[in-house]
């Protein structure tokens, strides 16, 4: 067993039996270096260790050699353990250790390529376009339902699910038309739930339990679940330190990820798939989720930009959004109306349905049989990406720009003049797109923009941001009948949840880094549903096809080509 003590000095003492022969043994050496990068040439570590020890001619030569860097009061440590068979005979003392190094490269040049091997790179980079690209004429010639939606924008249907029901249409005498949007979660229309919501806390938990389980729970039931899932939030300092204090990322939900697969390192069973077990790390993630993404803001903000760090621990009375608040304000303070609208905001972005990306990128994982914390971790990949979770980032943006141009919100025809200029490429960011408008499946309306938007005005007066509120109704109005009359589309435009959310989550004091790792936080609760729903079904590997447009070819010699 070995001992570090803060002068950098090394003991090992005799195992209990008294015998060092014949047994595994790990000696560890500490040396401390300067922060700038260490190199190790293990032969002469490991000489100078049998000179050291004193007992080189009582030990095998054959042994294995494992290094490690660590952080011990702000320097970094270079630990060395020697792993011998049959090791010295004699109770084996050192004082101390000396490790050789010398200084390699920084983390930025560690990534980077010098500048002959990037003009090789980008050599690689023609031939990977050039191999990479297909006659887009065969997507139409074998029917390939690119992005798994036929020529009508309609999913393919890949699989069955009781969590979540998206309607955009009804029947009127057999023929199909666009109706208001409605939302409904393990059956429960999602607009009945708010509304018996608006008088408690806790809504998001509730929700929680409804996807997980099927129904909503009774009084007793509820109690235990939140009392479940408060004693799962917290974090371990070594967890906090190691793992989200180190190497923060700038996109938080990189952070996330990261999180989230060291877990697995935590777990006694990580790859036990089993419903039980699998509903404990649900429950485990959908806890520990919204801490991880607030601490891991607060690193990114005090390593990169000096600000000051403030870890607030989650208080166990709190519901997931009003920990959210408290832990990101410096003072901990929020309102009623503050935590309400957070909470509603996070039952609307828990679930939709099994065919967006994420969900289906969490089936298709899941369908493999892998664990857990891979799992949700590719789900939050996929969410990450801006055409997936993004879309809320964009709209601020984009009325970022719009306020920049238009100095008089109330003038309905300055404004429709520049949202002109946008759909036609020469404003904003020439895409061509007003954001938060249009919906894959939506027609009429899309049910959570219209709850959120009522939530969004509530705020706005509380905050005194009504003009602004007005600003986006505006904007709402006169960009749904643009995009009709531009695209020449017989389907309605609706606004999308993304249109207000950004605008919520700014007057909540939220920071933009944070915007979509709030999503992942809500819709982890969907996740872990359909996750448990695959596992319970015991589905096949999802496994679509791909058909092969290119050509078979002879192999030729290095000389040949």
């Amino acid at each position: 067993m070995c001992r570090f003590g803060r002068s950098g000095k090394v003991t090992t003492s005799r195992s209990r039996s008294g015998n060092f022969s014949h047994c595994l043994q790990r000696i560890k050496i500490y040396a401390k270096i300067s922060p700038g990068g260490l190199k190790i040439s293990s032969d002469e570590l490991i000489s100078e260790f049998l000179q050291n020890s004193g007992c080189a001619k009582n030990m095998h030569k054959k042994y294995d050699i494992m290094l490690l860097c660590t952080d011990y009061d702000g320097e970094i440590i270079v630990v060395c353990a020697l792993f011998t068979t049959n090791v010295c005979q004699d109770n084996i003392k050192m004082q101390k250790s000396y490790v050789r190094w010398e200084e390699t490269m920084d983390n930025k040049s560690m990534m980077q390529l010098e500048d002959e091997l990037n003009i090789q790179l980008e050599e690689l980079v023609n031939y990977c376009m050039l191999s990479g690209a297909i006659n887009p004429d065969y997507y139409a010639d074998y029917d390939v339902k690119r992005g798994l939606r036929d020529s009508n924008g309609k999913g393919v249907l890949t699989g069955l699910t009781e969590i979540a029901d998206v309607v955009s249409y009804e029947y009127v005498d057999g023929v199909k038309v666009p109706a208001e949007g409605k939302l409904y979660y393990q059956g429960y229309n999602v607009k009945d739930l708010v509304k018996n919501y608006q008088s408690r806390r806790f809504a998001f938990e509730e929700t929680t339990y409804l996807l997980l389980f099927g129904e909503l729970p009774g009084k007793k039931q509820f109690k235990s679940f939140v009392k479940i899932l408060s004693s799962l939030q917290e974090l371990s300092a070594q967890f906090v330190r190691d793992v989200i204090m180190k190497a923060p990322s700038e996109n938080i939900m990189n952070a996330l990820q990261k999180s989230v697969l060291t877990l697995y390192s935590y777990d006694d069973d990580p790859d036990d798939i089993s419903v039980p077990n699998v509903l404990r790390q649900s429950l485990q993630l959908i806890s520990k989720l919204p801490v991880i993404a607030v601490y891991a803001y607060h690193a990114y903000r005090h390593f990169k930009f000096d600000d000051d760090l403030v870890i607030r621990t989650p208080v166990k009375k709190f519901s997931t959004a009003e920990n959210i608040l408290q832990m990101i304000r410096p003072d901990g303070e929020f309102t009623a109306l503050e935590a309400k609208v957070l909470d509603i905001a996070l039952v609307l972005h828990a679930e939709h349905g099994g065919g967006n990306n994420s969900t289906f990128t969490n089936h298709v994982v899941t369908s493999s049989g892998t664990d857990t914390y891979s799992a949700i971790s590719a789900a939050i990949a996929s969410l990450k990406g801006p055409r997936h979770g993004g879309a809320n980032l964009k709209v601020l943006q984009m009325f970022d720009d719009i306020k920049e141009h238009c100095e008089d919100w109330s003038d309905k025809t300055q404004i429709a003049e520049y949202l002109k200029r946008i759909l036609n490429k020469e404003a904003f960011d020439g895409s061509g797109l007003i954001y938060g408008m249009g919906h894959a499946v939506y027609t009429e309306s899309d049910p959570r923009e219209v709850i959120l938007k009522k939530y969004a005005k509530k705020l706005s007066v509380e905050k005194g941001l009504v003009e602004e509120y007005k600003l986006y109704e505006t904007v709402e109005k006169i960009a749904a009948k643009l995009i009709m009359k531009q695209r020449r589309l017989f389907k309605p435009v609706c606004a999308n949840v993304d249109f207000y959310s950004g605008f919520v989550y700014t007057m909540l004091g939220i920071p933009r880094e944070l915007f979509t790792p709030i999503f992942a936080v809500a819709r982890i609760s969907g996740w872990c549903a359909h996750r448990l729903e695959e596992l319970v079904n015991d589905g096949k590997i999802i496994r679509p096809a791909y058909k092969f447009v290119g050509v078979h070819k002879d192999y030729r010699s290095p000389d040949e080509r």
